[in-house]
């Protein structure tokens, strides 16, 4: 592939982004089951909340749950992605810290540029800047960027993402460095340049080296599962405490030069993240905003009953951010195994699903729209396709007609939700029972859900979650999702509906193959229109992001990369001498 391919490419990767997060967040338009005209909850969107931030002072920051992975190795769940890459660690390439399209601009971060192809794109090398050091003073090292790419292919450091198996060269069978093997295809020649010789051209692989997974980790630093515990920074922060599911606390790394970090500016003094609250807890402290709660933003989505104390209150709504997401969220079923092994049992399920009632338990219209494809907008041209044409509330009586044409008139299935989404799955229960299908719930603790429901041996029937693109092309979604290949005992991320369809597997080669970015963006909602005749899962909803800030945080905006989670890089406190901690 041609250089100058390789930049039209990543042009119209930006530009894709841009198109569809304008129309994902469009409030003058009502699609079905969409949001009304005058959205209150978007009246924030692409802004920054209170002003420039004062160096200085402790930023809290009060959640639910603990991270599920902090290891960069392991890291690939989008606000997780953000805390760590904005804090703890840099990677080779990020993005922008700015609202709206801005952010989805690609910038260097250890790498003095965004890496430069050659081989018709099969090889990209990148330089590291000069003068990038670890918290200990010591300094970041090519080998290192190395090793945790090696790193995220140990079985037992599961979670994180896939790109490195996908794309490298020579890594089929490959389990890590642990045990001293080391791959061929990451070279470096030297402290300061790595090498990746990729199995086929990747024209983006600038923006795939913003994962974690090109995060720099010493070997010196290596503890196996234990690193979760304690990253070694190349980051602004260091952390000085960490209480499992109780606290965090991260301080400033003295040796992060902000010379070299055109992104971060590192404003507070301390973050202090509390964890183990519940939800409602949170937004009611926040929208008080008093003491400590002044200068704190919570982590996780404002509850869907908190929108009524927040939504017709000027002062307050003026301290939510809400932004398009730019994910869809579905309802996975295991194809692995009965009923859903059964195409008509699937198709009968899309007809089932009452996804009105899910948007309203999960905040109403403000903060939910129907989903009809899987694609997210900002990779389909700003809108989904409705390929099936169901009505938002569902159709039982087709669903009956195709329960009883597979033999399944009555179905007992399970389902399985974090705990922040039981009345999401309450709602999907309730629309399921007029088909006939019995739905036993169980949940589980934000911290722990993707790790269950990533576990073949403890898999439900139906799992109820999301999937984001890393960056804007549709090889980060439907691989990632549909290619039965990509499913894993342990650690199995995106295809959580266990869908292995020789088909889809080899369109998914064909399209991955393609030169040409017009073609191939098209060609990824075409496959989508083919995966939903399959019905491996059912896209649901497309959701916002609302999160409150205290009346004492400045520099806060949902960033459009990470699906709408503040930004932590550039958030900070108006007065910190009003701050605690």
């Amino acid at each position: 592939m041609t250089k100058r391919t390789q930049l039209a490419l990543a042009t119209a990767l930006v530009a894709a982004l841009a198109l569809g997060a304008s129309g994902c967040s469009d409030t003058t338009k009502k699609g079905k089951g969409g949001a009304s005209a005058e959205n209150p909850a978007a009246a924030n969107e692409g802004k920054i909340l209170g002003g420039t931030p004062v160096k200085g002072g402790t930023l809290t920051i009060l959640s639910n749950q603990d991270f599920s992975h902090l290891d960069p190795a392991r890291n690939w769940v989008m606000p997780t992605m953000d805390f760590g890459t904005r804090l703890l660690y840099r990677t080779l390439v990020t993005f922008k810290s700015e609202p709206g399209k801005g952010g989805s601009e690609l910038v260097p971060d250890l790498a003095t540029d965004l890496g430069t192809p050659s081989n018709g794109g099969r090889t990209w090398t990148f330089t590291l800047k000069e003068g990038v050091k670890y918290e200990d003073g010591s300094p970041i090292k090519a080998q290192d960027i190395k090793y945790n790419v090696e790193r995220s292919f140990a079985p037992d450091l599961t979670g994180g993402p896939d790109y490195a198996a996908q794309y490298l060269a020579g890594a089929e069978g490959y389990k890590g460095p642990l045990q001293g093997q080391h791959l061929d295809s990451v070279k470096t020649p030297d402290d300061r340049t790595i090498v990746f010789e990729l199995k086929r051209p990747v024209a983006e692989f600038s923006a795939t080296a913003t994962l974690p997974t090109f995060a720099p980790v010493p070997q010196s630093q290596e503890k196996g599962t234990q690193y979760d515990a304690r990253p070694f920074s190349s980051g602004p922060y260091k952390i000085e405490s960490y209480d499992r599911d109780k606290k965090l606390v991260l301080v400033r790394n003295e040796h992060w030069d902000p010379k070299t970090d055109t992104v971060r500016k590192a404003y507070p003094d301390k973050f202090v993240m509390v964890m183990g609250l519940k939800g409602g807890q949170v937004d009611d402290r926040i929208i008080a905003g008093e003491g400590a709660d002044a200068s704190s933003v919570q982590y996780f989505d404002m509850r869907p009953e908190s929108a009524p104390k927040v939504l017709p209150k000027a002062d307050v709504k003026a301290r939510l951010l809400a932004e398009s997401q730019g994910c869809t969220e579905m309802l996975h079923l295991n194809n692995s195994r009965a009923p859903f092994d059964d195409p008509k049992v699937r198709e009968a399920m899309q007809y089932a699903i009452d996804k009105e009632a899910v948007v309203t338990a999960g905040g109403g219209p403000a903060l939910n729209e129907v989903a009809t494809a899987y694609l997210p907008p900002a990779l389909s041209g700003g809108k989904q396709a409705d390929t099936l044409g169901i009505a938002p509330s569902g159709d039982p009586a087709k669903a009956k007609e195709l329960l009883k044409a597979a033999g399944k008139e009555t179905l007992k299935v399970s389902l399985t939700v974090s705990t922040g989404d039981k009345a999401k799955g309450e709602a999907i229960q309730q629309g399921l029972s007029r088909a006939g299908v019995e739905v036993v719930i169980d949940t589980v603790d934000p911290g722990a859900y993707y790790d269950v429901i990533g576990d073949l041996s403890t898999t439900p029937d139906m799992t109820l979650t999301g999937w984001c693109p890393d960056y804007p092309s549709g090889s980060t979604w439907i691989p990632f999702v549909f290619d039965g290949r990509t499913i894993k005992d342990k650690g199995n991320q995106g295809n959580y509906s266990q869908f292995r369809d020789e088909a889809t597997t080899k369109r998914i080669d064909e399209i991955n193959a393609m030169a040409d970015a017009k073609q191939a963006n098209q060609a990824w909602i075409d496959l989508d229109a083919e995966i939903m005749k399959k019905s491996p899962s059912i896209p649901v909803l497309l959701e916002r992001k609302p999160l409150l800030v205290g009346p004492n945080i400045a520099g806060a905006f949902g960033h459009p990369v990470w699906t709408g989670t503040i930004d932590y890089g550039t958030v900070g406190l108006k007065d910190p001498s009003k701050s605690q901690g």
